[in-house]
């Protein structure tokens, strides 16, 4: 019989195989988007989604997309230090809607009643099949779903 491993080493390489580490520590950045980017360029931004490890932000008007183009090596040096390595590579600045900071309160948990589709449901099934633990397999999928959801009301 093999010598028990440490639960920490399991975890860390389940999470590695399954890249769910980056994901959790890149979607830190959606809570921390006004600690990070200060509170003027908060006002004007948010970030929509994550793919390929570009950040994709939306911002309130073309100015500030402009703007923003010249803070852009800045913007991703504090991302960086947030993070404490360099997960994004990129940030891309698109023209979208951002919510005002008094109808935020009000939205903040909107998101929570979008319905994701059936292939996405398989997706973080298929992401959740590998761990054997059911109660951590519980709580990531709570996560990833919470996640999904998310991301698709930002994008309405």
């Amino acid at each position: 019989m093999d010598k028990p491993k440490p639960i920490r080493s399991i975890l860390e390489k389940t999470f590695k195989s399954l890249d769910v580490d980056f994901q959790v520590k890149a979607y830190s950045i959606w809570g921390a988007w006004k600690e990070i980017v200060g509170e003027s360029v908060a006002l004007q931004t948010q970030p929509r989604s994550l793919r390929n490890r570009i950040l994709f932000v939306d911002v309130s008007h073309p100015t500030w997309v402009q703007q923003l183009q010249f803070l852009k090596p800045k913007l991703l040096e504090k991302v960086t230090a947030f993070l404490g390595e360099p997960l994004i590579q990129d940030i891309r600045f698109n023209v979208g809607k951002i919510p005002s900071p008094s109808s935020s309160p009000s939205n903040a948990l909107t998101w929570r009643k979008e319905e994701i589709d059936e292939a996405t449901l398989r997706r973080i099934e298929g992401l959740l099949h590998k761990i054997e633990d059911e109660e951590m397999k519980k709580v990531l999928r709570e996560v990833l779903i919470k996640g999904a959801k998310l991301e698709q009301y930002r994008k309405k």
